[in-house]
């Protein structure tokens, strides 16, 4: 592990000094890769998605695993869409000269040696190594042993493109030792590894969390609510409801729990049931909510679940105070939403809520790199520092000051 360790961390000075024409000749280098190569890419997924079968895993977590010729076609867009982005590296920050005469400069470098850890979805495989190489950062990949055939076929083909470019393989690679004992030397290797970035499971957050000395970034559990406010237009709440919980189930920004308030449930809660039952979607519902329609009761422990399914925990709550006090009690931090065309109980709701992405009349499946327009992203952040919310390839530097001076000493 440490050799290992040691190469990527040489391989960072290599990155270093890549122009941003480099870099984005290489990214296309990749996508091509990826497309002509798909053949080898979806023969491996093959092997995992039968290997999932057999196991027994979730639709939820089949569907993540899943590669079609799409699906790899995305992928590869996907990598064009971040050499097409601004170079990241480089960016003057801020500027200005201090009284004695000294030019300052905040300058974005790259990170250095970043360590992603995720479970199920390969197709983050080639977007974190994207996005990694766009903002001069090694990348070490852990993904998830569900998808490990599919994860090596991927990175394979990138590191022949970047062998195919006189670049070193270490800049992008797979975790040698992809066993949990192999993760947790890696969080501790703070001597060659800048910064951990896990995105899955609260289990591996969580051990993620407790146990590393490398810095961390983590991309927690989407604990998200919308909340149907008084003042909501009903058949637009119906509509953003059921596309938060239904579009993708399985997927962070996806709608966990939905509070209806008081003042409209009698109306609202029987055309959600007829919307979700449309969409065969399991619900779980307060007393209140079961008093107007059929559900199964909710419990405590209901209200702090991520289901990644189609299952939908339902609660009438007394106006937007009770909204809040239940997302800060229940909520992760995610993305939280209110339908309402009441600007005052918007404001509130934006400014009480404590969330990395607070929505008015939106669903919270727009809580996505892409759909904030910055491309691909390497996670979605509900830290509060270095980043916060869809981590795109800005989030991957951090700064140096540059300072110029003409002879100034200290007195």
């Amino acid at each position: 592990m440490e050799n290992y360790l040691k190469e990527a961390k040489a391989a960072a000075s290599t990155l270093a000094t890549l122009s941003g024409e480099v870099k984005n000749r290489v990214l296309h280098r990749i996508a091509d890769a990826l497309v002509a190569q798909r053949g080898r890419i979806l023969d491996a997924n093959a092997v995992d998605m039968e290997e999932g079968r057999q196991s027994g895993l979730s639709s939820a977590l089949m569907d993540r695993l899943f590669l079609d010729d799409s699906r790899i076609e995305g992928m590869a867009r996907a990598v064009r869409e971040i050499a097409a982005l601004k170079e990241p590296v480089g960016r003057v920050l801020e500027g200005w000269v201090t009284d004695n005469g000294l030019r300052i400069e905040k300058v974005s470098i790259p990170i250095g040696v970043v360590g992603i850890i995720y479970e199920s979805r390969p197709n983050v495989t080639s977007d974190a190594a994207a996005l990694c190489f766009k903002s001069g950062n090694v990348a070490i990949l852990k993904g998830g042993k569900e998808a490990q055939k599919s994860n090596e076929a991927i990175a394979a083909v990138i590191q022949g493109a970047l062998e195919a470019e006189g670049l070193p393989r270490a800049l992008i690679s797979l975790l040698p030792d992809a066993s949990r004992e192999g993760v947790a030397r890696l969080i501790k290797m703070d001597r060659y590894v800048d910064l951990i970035i896990p995105r899955g499971g609260e289990a591996l957050i969580r051990f993620v969390n407790e146990n590393a000395t490398v810095p961390v970034v983590k991309h927690d559990k989407g604990l998200c609510h919308t909340y149907i406010h008084e003042a909501a237009d009903l058949v637009e709440a119906v509509k953003i409801a059921v596309n938060a919980k239904c579009q993708r189930p399985g997927v962070c920004n996806a709608m966990e729990t939905l509070l209806v308030d008081r003042a409209v449930a009698a109306e609202a809660l029987p055309k959600l049931k007829a919307a979700f039952d449309a969409e065969s979607t399991k619900l779980l519902g307060d007393e209140a909510t079961r008093a107007l329609i059929e559900a199964e009761p909710a419990t405590e422990e209901d209200y702090d679940t991520e289901y990644l399914a189609n299952v939908l925990s339902i609660k009438v709550v007394d106006g937007v105070d009770e909204a809040i006090a239940h997302i800060r009690r229940h909520g992760s931090g995610h993305s939280e939403a209110i339908l309402t065309n009441d600007h005052r109980a918007a404001e509130k709701f934006l400014n009480e809520v404590d969330a990395a992405c607070v929505y008015v009349n939106a669903s919270t499946r727009f809580t996505d790199g892409g759909a904030f327009g910055f491309g691909a992203e390497v996670g979605i952040s509900t830290n509060k520092l270095h980043a916060r919310g869809p981590m795109g390839i800005n989030d991957l530097t951090t700064y140096k000051y540059k300072i110029f001076g003409d002879g100034q000493i200290r007195e």
